[in-house]
């Protein structure tokens, strides 16, 4: 996905250059508006270049990538298959349970980081189900 990305920064900053010689010569409502949308695209693609470079994540944002964000697959199976989803998020909501239980056991103590971390992660999940089921 990084190397999409990338690629995309460049093809819209050469878009952007040509179009700047365009606007500088002979400027349409068209040619402004494909600055922009341009502009726009390549802003996104380096926000998630420089998400991915300082935090390993991507933010889904760009056009190119947005449909492999977590929450768009499971929209896709919430449209697709409402029992799998309910299994999915039966099964995060699990999860959450067992994380809040390992924080307070006393054996866990040299994995508190780690279950607090995993209670984060499935609690971000649970909060993507319910924004899905309010829709």
């Amino acid at each position: 996905m990084a190397t999409i990305l990338y690629n995309d920064c460049i093809l819209s900053y050469k878009k952007l250059k040509q179009l700047d010689e365009q606007l500088d010569t002979a400027p349409t409502a068209r040619s402004v508006m494909e600055m922009a949308e341009t502009r726009i695209q390549n802003l996104q693609a380096f926000a998630e270049l420089q998400s991915y470079n300082a935090d390993g994540i991507f933010l889904y944002l760009h056009p190119l990538i947005a449909h492999r964000s977590e929450h768009a697959q499971l929209e896709k199976i919430f449209k697709e298959d409402l029992s799998e989803f309910l299994r999915l998020h039966k099964c995060c909501l699990d999860n959450i349970r067992r994380y809040e239980s390992y924080l307070k056991r006393d054996d866990r103590k040299h994995l508190r980081n780690k279950d607090k971390t995993s209670l984060h992660r499935h609690r971000t999940r649970a909060e993507l189900f319910k924004t899905i089921i309010t829709k």
